[in-house]
């Protein structure tokens, strides 16, 4: 008995129902991702996230790089004790002009409790200068591949290694700087390989496990270790340079350092389908949210259509402009404090730890905001570009007018804790937003942390030549206008988006037609 022409309509219907009755979460996911405009009813709801292994993975990943920028900046707040004495901290480079004690307190006095055995070096600034940027000669050559080789090798493998290899070179630092300065050059530039790796590797781990929704506070929880670590080795690296010497400060860093890498290699898996012990439901959860963005085949490199693609290049130049920033904040601000007010080692690091507690817990909540107002239905591009620009413009001018404004003591420890508040506000912004305009080469080799890596290259060859300008108000004025004049925040966010060029690199025909998020 043939069947009229709605009642094959019913069947068929009925049929299809059925079949999406029996899928799974995420086979559902996989079969109708191709448009972004997916059902409600197929997405998959958010399991909770207290408790879950993808935020204690990113706890995991925090206490990692608080690790990585505690041996980073280790060096920077030990040389006011390695060269005490020797060159006087107020006249670097030559320039005589600091601040009155008056302003602060006359708490001009030179550190007097020194253990004996904490050998002294003669090390002009231009010396210091070079000490301080050899780490960055070996990052430059590692923090672009090793986003390649953490597709390759996994993220577990290559962080964990790179974090041991960092942690002994920080222990050995002390002896390779009695050894001679170029063993101490060599040291540092082996440990900034290492440091590189991991930096740049831990970005593919993001790729696997963080939901669209949740991309944001994930990465922040991870990135804000940072400032955490450099905030505790400024702010303890003082105390103990004063108490049980400098060498200590690398000894207790570099053991701490390949102790935490143990708990690395037994925590950490690169995927969640590897990790024995995550929830069933959250396992289905994160594999189901990132299935519209990878592909079932594996992805070339579109090299040609990434050199042709705008909201790339904004990405690498927003990047090159607040690491410059960071950079000045990191490298700058203690022994910049220790000569224009003569303070001594320990109240130096608390001064100079200040802004990095408020920085770290801005990046926080940084990310769960940007992760809201997602909720509430606010474009992709415009949280990106919002965090952006928050990050970079204002830290920025307050930096700027610092030099300008008439000396005092208050009003520049006010200004370079706002300054480096704000600026991690980037991080839920530029940082991010490769893993946005690459969804379709997620489960490849790690090709959008190289991406996202690609401006640091570049911005820790110039850092150096900024160390070694004078050191005073006069000198940070100077350092601070040939930098931001000649690469201005300029790059708030104006060309970040979503996808490569419209989307061509990395959407098939179908997909790429249409764009709900630009």
């Amino acid at each position: 008995m043939a069947l009229g022409t709605s009642q094959v309509k019913n069947v068929r219907w009925k049929n299809t129902m059925a079949t999406m009755t029996e899928l799974s979460p995420t086979e559902r996911k996989s079969k109708f991702s191709q448009d972004k405009q997916v059902d409600e009813n197929l997405v998959p709801k958010k399991v909770l996230s207290f408790c879950s292994t993808r935020y204690g993975l990113a706890f995991i990943t925090h206490l990692c790089n608080v690790m990585l920028m505690a041996q980073y900046v280790a060096i920077n707040i030990t040389m006011v004790a390695m060269v005490n004495g020797t060159h006087h901290q107020s006249r670097l480079n030559g320039s005589t002009e600091t601040l009155p004690t008056e302003s602060f307190g006359g708490s001009n006095d030179v550190p007097k409790s020194l253990p004996a055995e904490a050998p002294v070096y003669d090390w002009s600034p231009q010396i210091q200068g070079i000490i301080f940027g050899s780490v960055n000669y070996g990052m430059m050559l590692t923090v672009v591949p090793s986003g390649y080789l953490a597709g390759r090798i996994g993220t577990k493998r290559l962080v964990g290694v790179s974090l041991v290899g960092s942690s002994l070179l920080a222990i050995f630092t002390p002896l390779a700087a009695d050894l001679g300065l170029a063993f101490l050059i060599a040291t540092r530039i082996v440990q900034g390989l290492m440091q590189g790796s991991i930096f740049g590797g831990q970005y593919a781990l993001w790729e696997r496990w963080s939901p669209p929704h949740e991309r944001s506070q994930l990465c922040t929880i991870a990135l804000s270790g940072m400032m955490l670590g450099t905030f505790a080795i400024i702010l303890l690296g003082g105390i103990i340079s004063q108490t049980l010497g400098w060498p200590f400060v690398f000894y207790i860093f570099g053991g701490i350092g390949c102790v935490y890498a143990l708990l690395w290699f037994v925590l950490v898996y690169d995927d969640p389908l590897a990790h024995p012990w995550v929830n069933v439901t959250e396992r289905e959860y994160i594999i189901a949210s990132l299935a519209h963005q990878v592909s079932p085949r594996k992805q070339p490199l579109p090299i040609k259509a990434m050199l042709r693609s705008l909201p790339l290049w904004s990405i690498c130049l927003c990047s090159f402009s607040h690491q410059w920033l960071v950079t000045i904040l990191i490298v700058y601000m203690p022994t910049y404090i220790s000569s224009v007010f003569n303070i001594n080692v320990r109240d130096n690091g608390l001064l100079s730890a200040l802004p990095f507690v408020i920085s770290w817990v801005t990046g926080i909540l940084a990310g769960q905001l940007a992760d809201f107002l997602l909720t509430k239905n606010f474009r992709l591009v415009t949280v990106r570009k919002i965090a952006t620009f928050l990050g970079n413009f204002p830290s920025t001018a307050l930096l700027l007018a610092l030099p300008h404004l008439t000396p005092s003591y208050v009003t520049t420890v006010i200004l370079l804790t706002v300054s480096c508040g704000l600026s991690p506000i980037c991080q839920s912004g530029v940082y991010i937003n490769p893993l946005d305009i690459a969804p379709r080469t997620l489960n490849s080799d790690g090709e959008t942390s190289t991406c996202c890596c690609l401006p640091l290259t570049y911005q820790d060859c110039l850092s150096t030549l900024c160390l070694e300008m004078p050191l005073s108000r006069t000198g940070l004025k100077r350092g601070n206008s040939l930098v931001y004049e000649v690469i201005p925040p300029r790059y708030d966010g104006k060309s970040l988006g979503t996808s490569l060029h419209k989307g061509e690199a990395f959407r098939d025909e179908n997909s790429s037609r249409k764009n709900p998020v630009c």
